[in-house]
């Protein structure tokens, strides 16, 4: 399964690292991809939405929504 997680609040190249390392580290999940310039994440895998919200919340980004 195939998730786009939108994120407010990431401005630079060390964002999308905090946001890519946090993703990678959960149980579940397979690949990601961080996008700075469209402001979200691609997440393969079949790890849970709140997990995905929570990891990304936990490094001081705020998630618009996940599709």
């Amino acid at each position: 399964m195939t998730r786009t997680i939108d994120i407010e609040g990431m401005g630079c190249g060390m964002c999308v690292k905090k946001v890519t390392a946090v993703l990678e580290a959960l149980e579940g999940v397979e690949s990601v991809q961080v996008s700075l310039e469209n402001n979200n994440a691609i997440v393969a895998g079949s790890a849970p939405e709140e997990a995905l919200k929570a990891a990304v919340e936990s490094k001081g980004f705020r998630v618009k929504g996940i599709s």
